[in-house]
């Protein structure tokens, strides 16, 4: 696969995701254009969010059953006409239910990951999976900019109209450019429904990355969500748009994760999510002295978020890249079982979070990431300690089905 091809995929994650973020900065423009409460036009986005948490359950698994390409044109075609339908809504109800349909089909990023780990060698993995999650990161950054910017200028319904544009020209580009590949399972679609519940029971390296990012991602949200109630707070003072700017240097990983995934292809998984577990636990420690108020807690609470969002990220590579070699003719389910206890692992960290933060302030949440990232790190070093007692190092690599022993045979 070029690089042209990866770059491509990449914008199409960036378009994907962006899809689900850019909502959150039009919503008080929809409130004043069709003339609700804001708390209503809030509702456009939850019903984004939620449609794209279907669209993960219901359509991604299709990915091991249908060709990759027409797939992922047909879902790109969808999106951008939901997205037409939504900038073209008369009412609220009409917009809520054309959000949730664009939410619900705009999960193209979770084809084109195993679309791309099917389409290049082992030893380059990593690094594709890294450039696709830059990105992912990127459209998740520039998509709040780019609604609220075109919102305020021309309207609510510009950004959406845009981006069903954007939908529909890439659709028309992806059904020329990506290459074909044959469809890896001809299971019926409840069997497919079913699998990656069965594929958590059966594999137990899934059900370790799976604790992995469910943890630190658990820790990254509680953080984010308690961040704005921090410096907002007496101990800051500080307006909304603060926790933006500092969001802003979370664009690094768009450079880390690239090489996180070369550091992967050439030393393997494991090393760098013990790198990664670390960097939560030090990112904790750093994050603690942001109490103190101050540039100094100020700088600590940039420099901790940074080092945050960089192990986070660099660890879903890695975790990636060990799911994808499991099953070659499963790769759509199995990132449907790994990205959906991501996602509960995210939404079970905002809600501690903002239940320490009101027992024990920010000191408790800092507490919480430490401890989450010591239970992931505990868990790893369990599994090494149990590997270098077998003697054997045991590699799966899903596309030849072989298991490779550390004395080079295959069994």
């Amino acid at each position: 696969m070029s690089h042209r091809i990866v770059l491509l995929l990449a914008v199409t994650c960036a378009v994907a995701v962006g899809n689900i973020y850019f909502p959150q900065a039009v919503a008080p423009l929809v409130a004043t254009g069709l003339h609700v409460p804001p708390d209503a036009a809030a509702t456009v986005v939850t019903a984004t969010q939620a449609g794209y948490t279907a669209g993960m359950v219901l359509l991604v698994p299709l990915g091991d059953r249908l060709p990759h390409r027409p797939y992922l044109v047909a879902l790109l075609a969808l999106t951008g006409l939901a997205l037409l339908a939504a900038g073209c809504a008369p009412a609220l109800p009409a917009l809520a239910a054309a959000g949730t349909l664009v939410g619900l089909s705009t999960v193209g990023a979770q084809i084109v990951g195993p679309l791309a780990a099917g389409l290049v060698a082992a030893d380059r993995r990593g690094a594709v999976l890294g450039t696709l999650l830059s990105g992912s990161t990127g459209g998740m950054l520039l998509a709040r900019t780019f609604g609220g910017t075109l919102g305020e200028w021309l309207g609510w319904r510009a950004p959406y109209l845009v981006a069903s544009v954007l939908a529909l020209i890439l659709a028309a580009v992806l059904a020329f450019a990506v290459p074909t590949t044959p469809p890896s399972s001809r299971r019926p679609y409840p069997a497919l429904l079913a699998a990656p519940l069965r594929l958590l029971r059966t594999e137990p390296e899934l059900r370790r990355s799976c604790f992995y990012q469910a943890t630190v991602f658990a820790g990254f949200s509680a953080v984010w969500t308690c961040l704005a109630l921090l410096l907002t707070g007496p101990a800051y003072g500080l307006g909304a748009q603060a926790v933006g700017m500092i969001a802003l240097v979370g664009a690094a990983t768009m450079v880390c994760t690239p090489l996180a995934g070369r550091l992967v292809d050439r030393h393997g998984p494991d090393p760098v999510n013990l790198a990664c577990l670390l960097g939560v636990l030090v990112s904790a420690v750093v994050l603690a002295v942001g109490a103190r108020g101050g540039v100094l807690g100020l700088t600590s609470l940039t420099l901790g978020t940074l080092l945050l969002d960089v192990a986070m990220q660099s660890g879903m590579v890695a975790n990636q890249v060990r799911v994808y070699a499991l099953r070659a003719d499963a790769r759509s389910r199995l990132n449907t079982a790994y990205m959906t206890c991501a996602y509960l692992g995210g939404s079970t960290g905002s809600w501690l979070g903002t239940r320490v933060w009101g027992r024990a302030g920010w000191p408790g949440v800092c507490a919480l990431v430490a401890l989450l990232a010591t239970l992931a790190l505990a868990r790893h070093l369990r599994h090494r300690a149990g590997r270098s007692g077998s003697g054997v190092s045991r590699t799966c690599d899903g596309s030849h089905g072989q298991v490779i022993t550390s004395r080079g045979s295959a069994q």
